[in-house]
């Protein structure tokens, strides 16, 4: 029993758990999920995991809160199942840009996601992209995170006509993850100066380091959110003279009313991954989503066998 590997597919992806578990060539472990009508949750494993090595996959989507109580019971349940290992599994994590105290009186969230999860009794996490890197030492457990840059470089790379285009990052705090596209994809990049007031989504473009004149641009970030941002940058990089506009992230939150936004803006194209499902009947043409399944699952398995995971990181 002590090398038996288990998937549980919580309910926030089950297209991209099952895609995993397609990878790994196992089955998700049967489990029950139970919503009462006063909003309590039950989790119930119904195969024996003493001693398994156990994934739980679960992302970051609406309903977000229902999602993590979910998550932190399936692993309080496994643990005291006897389970050997647990590995959450978060290929978005939750409140990732609630980092950092930058005003008085306010909650780092994403540290507080860290201690519930090891309370919970998670044994260490598998994410991807975090927004900042330094959320991972909020944790006293192993975390490993892995880059869909390579796989969104290779749709980039594949699908576009890249000889005359510049990657731009939407705004400075972009510009590190910017320096990995350009060096896979052999592009210049420019950085766009932008000041954000409030809380509100609405940021203002006040500046431009570098030259888009008469060239396409592609813009990258690591999330779209409201999608607001991106659409001003957009909207102002045509005013710079660019000619076209394309854009990738790696998460698609797509929140509120994102898709009619997006599909009335400048960006003639997006692409994303599959780490926050598309809600149905959302799914556009100009949208392009390429799958992290296999990455995740060759992570799960490096775990598993006690392999490297950072081979991974190419």
């Amino acid at each position: 029993m002590a090398n038996d590997i288990s998937v549980i597919a919580l309910s926030s992806h089950p297209a991209l758990a099952g895609e995993i578990c397609a990878h790994l060539g196992v089955k998700p472990a049967a489990t029950e999920i139970i919503r009462f009508g006063n909003e309590n949750i039950l989790f119930q494993c119904q195969e024996n995991v003493r001693e398994s090595d156990v994934f739980v996959i679960q992302t970051s989507c609406p309903p977000l809160s229902d999602h993590i109580m979910e998550l932190l019971i399936a692993i309080d349940a496994l643990k005291h199942a006897s389970a050997r290992r647990i590995t959450a599994v978060l290929p978005y994590f939750p409140y990732a840009r609630s980092d950092k105290k930058d005003r008085p009186r306010i909650s780092i969230t994403a540290r507080l996601m860290a201690d519930l999860l090891e309370t919970a009794g998670a044994d260490r996490v598998l994410t991807m992209n975090l927004h900042s890197p330094q959320v991972a030492g909020f944790f006293r457990i192993p975390v490993d995170q892995l880059n869909a840059t390579p796989i969104v470089c290779n749709e980039l790379r594949s699908t576009s006509e890249l000889g005359d285009s510049v990657l731009v990052a939407s705004d400075v705090g972009e510009a590190k993850d910017l320096e990995d596209y350009a060096n896979r994809l052999g592009a210049p990049i420019a950085i766009i100066d932008k000041r954000r007031p409030d809380d509100s989504e609405n940021a203002k473009a006040v500046g431009l380091i570098g030259d888009v004149a008469g060239r396409n641009a592609l813009l990258v970030d690591d999330e779209i959110t409201s999608g607001g941002t991106m659409i001003a940058a957009a909207q102002f990089l045509l005013e710079q003279g660019a000619q076209r506009i394309e854009a990738a992230a790696v998460h698609p939150v797509l929140s509120g009313h994102a898709y009619e936004r997006l599909a009335d803006s400048p960006i003639e194209r997006l692409v994303v991954t599959n780490t926050i499902p598309t809600p149905s009947g959302q799914r556009m043409e100009w949208i392009s989503t390429v799958s992290v399944a296999k990455l995740f699952a060759d992570a799960i398995y490096a775990i598993h066998s006690g392999e490297s995971v950072s081979r991974l990181f190419v």
